[in-house]
């Protein structure tokens, strides 16, 4: 497991991707986090690129908080094309390697922890795609995932449990679709839906983190179990 300093709370590196570094920011898990917490790393995928998607996205700010303060180690990153990320946007080929390149990263710096994946978003589409491959993956969280634009599940499965977060005046994703979609998995997805939230769930993100700190609880207690 990556070894932090005594007083080391987040780290800013890169790791090495097809079309160069990926940069990425590792943050440490909160000493006071829940027990449940131990053992875990968590990985989070900004919106898209094109449309200003960044790790510094809000909803993404709110979902490392709330996996750090559980006492999770989590790493955001920026897609090719990004900040100080190398390359261009790929229409999601290249971000799907580019995640991939992170997962290898998170095998070697975490040998023992078990995986924690999530996105928003586009974000979650490449998540989503990952998470078919990622070795040690327990849980997948989707937030205003638009399933009518990428591939998602294989065969309407899923290697790990999936929570799908869905705001009802979401103006940039399918909504019904998503609620139809999540249902129809096998097993069903959990769903956290909010009737009143847009995309960026703007007025809600204290709220958001709230429900998901007891959510994920729940999510880390039965997996340990």
């Amino acid at each position: 497991m990556t070894q932090w300093g005594l007083s080391e709370k987040e780290r800013a590196f890169f790791i090495g991707g097809t079309v160069g570094p990926i940069e990425a920011i590792l943050h440490r898990g909160a000493e006071a986090g829940c027990a449940a917490g131990k053992g875990w790393v968590a990985v989070i995928c900004h919106p898209n690129p094109s449309q200003g998607g960044t790790m510094d996205n809000k909803v993404v700010t709110t979902l490392m908080r709330t996996y750090r303060d559980l006492g999770i180690d989590t790493l955001r990153f920026n897609f090719r094309g990004v900040g100080k990320s190398q390359g261009s946007f790929d229409k999601g080929r290249g971000e799907l390697a580019d995640l991939q390149a992170v997962l290898a990263w998170i095998g070697t710096g975490y040998p023992q922890s078990r995986l924690l994946l999530a996105g928003f978003s586009f974000g979650s589409a490449m998540a989503a795609q990952a998470s078919h491959e990622a070795r040690g993956l327990a849980h997948l969280l989707l937030v205003a995932p638009p399933v009518e634009r990428y591939a998602y599940d294989r065969g309407g499965r899923f290697p790990c449990p999936v929570s799908v977060v869905i705001g009802g005046r979401d103006e940039l994703v399918d909504a019904k679709g998503v609620h139809t979609w999540a249902a129809q998995l096998s097993p069903p997805a959990q769903l956290l839906a909010y009737p009143e939230a847009g995309h960026f769930f703007h007025g809600l993100l204290t709220t958001l983190k709230a429900d998901l700190n007891e959510h994920l609880i729940h999510v880390l207690e039965r997996e340990k179990a």
